[in-house]
């Protein structure tokens, strides 16, 4: 039997991952069928990004802002939960979100996938931050300094999503000599 007919055996199961076994393949996914948005959200020039301690990383992460899909109301689809997300999280509100696609960050080790959105329209609502666990700093950044923000993270000693890599690329892609982003 090839690993692509074999049965998909849940290994253990919290209250949102799940580790499981596919054949020879052992990987994680999110419980109950739950997914992330990851939202773009520009506001005049200005990305906002998100920074937060990420347990797993044991360190703080610059990230999109981002949240999952039907934690809070089931029945909530991915554009309701993402203007739920960016506002809590940065306390922007979009006028409307635009689905970019359904993306897949880890494939080799992770099943579970997000949808990217694009927020448009923005207004300052409120100051964000997330809950109260869950610490998150607000950088409104100038999309053309990203790529040196990112850098004075690293430094700093942040860790980088991979999904800013859509707001790096062309740096790392066109600009030769230059150290990394």
């Amino acid at each position: 039997m090839s690993d692509n007919d074999a049965p998909i055996e849940t290994v253990w199961a919290g209250k949102y991952i799940e580790a499981k076994r596919k054949g020879r393949w052992e990987f994680v996914g999110r419980a109950n069928n739950i997914h992330a948005a990851v939202i773009v959200a520009i506001d005049d020039g200005y990305a906002l990004l998100v920074e937060q301690n990420r347990v797993p990383l044991g360190g703080p992460c610059i990230e999109l802002p981002a949240g999952l899909v039907g934690d809070v109301d089931k029945g909530e689809t991915v554009e309701e939960s993402a203007a739920r997300e960016l506002e809590e999280e940065t306390g922007y509100r979009p006028e409307r979100i635009e689905v970019i696609g359904r993306f897949a960050s880890s494939p080799g080790m992770v099943s579970e996938t997000f949808t990217l959105v694009k927020a448009h329209g923005l207004t300052k609502v409120g100051d964000g931050g997330g809950e109260a666990h869950e610490g998150i700093t607000v950088h409104r950044v100038p999309v053309a300094e990203v790529p040196s923000f990112v850098a004075c993270k690293r430094a700093e000693g942040c860790f980088v999503d991979v999904k800013l890599l859509l707001l790096l690329a062309s740096s790392i892609l066109f600009l030769e000599g230059r150290g990394s982003a």
